[in-house]
């Protein structure tokens, strides 16, 4: 009688074949992920563990993130994925902390009225819920300094722009049970705050900014359009007299951050900004969008974004910021025009020539009939 003497590899992969073959046509993963999604190894995902409401159409929602979480830096942003009506939607929400010692992670988000994922997570997630996660990204954080260097910044908030800034805050001035500390890694910092809001109760943040300013951290001009009117750029100068010693980091609507770009420019003043909408100043032509993979042609006209046009058929399609910064929604079209609605620019895939061009679905529509390899 002989005997064969097998590899453990070998061994292991029969036995995973095996598995696989019992739980067809589902995968051991697939039954993993029902009884330990966040564990190492697996799709990042999170749990939702808490929802605090800030406003009438906004919350505070607290994350348990998967273990292979690789941690963030105050003011980055991560997106987040739900899936509804069988369509996964991806949004990029910024962090509004610093690292927790629970390891735990919280968005801020604003319920908008045509917003899919933004109304799902404000008033339809229930607490254990679970939400696809994308590694924190981001360049909108405080700048280096040297040690013992006295910074100054002015930070600029409008609406929901806050939530960079109230994470960065809350890492250089963490609040205890005895009020907000001020730890010596953060004694030299200066920082003035224009928070704009269209009204007092509209103002997400506003308890955190005003203890802030109360325990002498931060300087708070706060400003509401219907008080005060909407804010004038030009005006900042008298809000804040030494305005040219401080780098002014920005967060809000496009409108206003085209004019705080206009105003620092003229005037040689330092500025970071981050946005949330992009502003579409150029319309396309309209054409077809060709989806290959899929086998769908889609008609658009020349004010709908490719994303936008895709989503309302029914395709399943990458998403992030939905303003063409992150790059998460890139798709290689193999042939055709798109043209960007922020500022017109065309860019043209021709077979045979420039090869595959990848294009942000986000910010672009069809200029004619384009054709995509998804």
């Amino acid at each position: 009688m002989s005997s064969t003497l097998q590899r453990p590899g070998r061994i292991r992969d029969r036995a995973i074949r095996l598995v696989e073959a019992a739980t067809t046509p589902l995968l051991p993963a697939d039954y993993l992920d029902l009884f330990a999604p966040l564990r190492p190894g697996a799709e990042l995902r999170g749990r939702i563990v808490e929802v605090h409401p800030e406003t009438a159409d906004a919350a505070t929602i607290v994350i348990r993130p998967g273990a292979d979480w690789a941690g963030h830096v105050p003011g980055q942003y991560t997106r987040v994925g739900i899936d509804v009506d069988g369509v996964r939607h991806f949004r990029a929400y910024s962090l509004t902390h610093g690292p927790r010692k629970d390891g735990n992670i919280s968005i801020t988000v604003k319920a908008v009225a045509d917003g899919v994922v933004s109304r799902h997570l404000v008033h339809d997630r229930p607490v254990g819920s679970i939400v696809h996660l994308e590694q924190a990204s981001g360049e909108f954080v405080l700048p280096e300094r040297a040690p013992g260097e006295t910074t100054k910044f002015l930070m600029v908030t409008a609406g929901s722009g806050v939530t960079p800034v109230i994470g960065m805050l809350r890492n250089l001035f963490p609040v205890a049970d005895s009020g907000v500390v001020r730890l010596e890694r953060s004694a030299d910092y200066d920082i003035v705050v224009v928070h704009v809001a269209p009204s007092e109760p509209d103002s997400i943040f506003l308890d955190d900014l005003k203890a802030l300013d109360a325990a002498g951290m931060i300087r708070l001009i706060a400003r509401y359009d219907d008080v005060h009117g909407v804010l004038d750029v030009n005006d900042i100068k008298s809000l804040v007299p030494d305005l040219a010693e401080r780098t002014t980091l920005a967060c809000g609507p496009s409108g206003l951050l085209d004019a705080l770009s206009e105003h620092h420019e003229k005037h040689g003043l330092d500025l970071v900004v981050e946005q949330f909408r992009v502003a579409r100043v150029e319309p396309g032509e309209g054409g077809t969008l060709r989806f290959e993979k899929r086998d769908r042609e889609l008609v658009v006209d020349g004010a709908t974004t490719i994303l936008d046009a895709a989503e309302d058929a029914g395709l399943l399609m990458r998403s992030g910021c939905r303003m063409g910064l992150c790059q998460g929604c890139l798709v290689p079209m193999t042939e055709g025009t798109v043209r960007d609605l922020r500022n017109g620019q065309l860019t043209t895939a021709i077979p045979g020539e420039s090869g595959t061009v990848k294009v942000q679905t986000c910010i672009n529509t069809a200029a004619g009939p384009c054709h995509f390899d998804h």
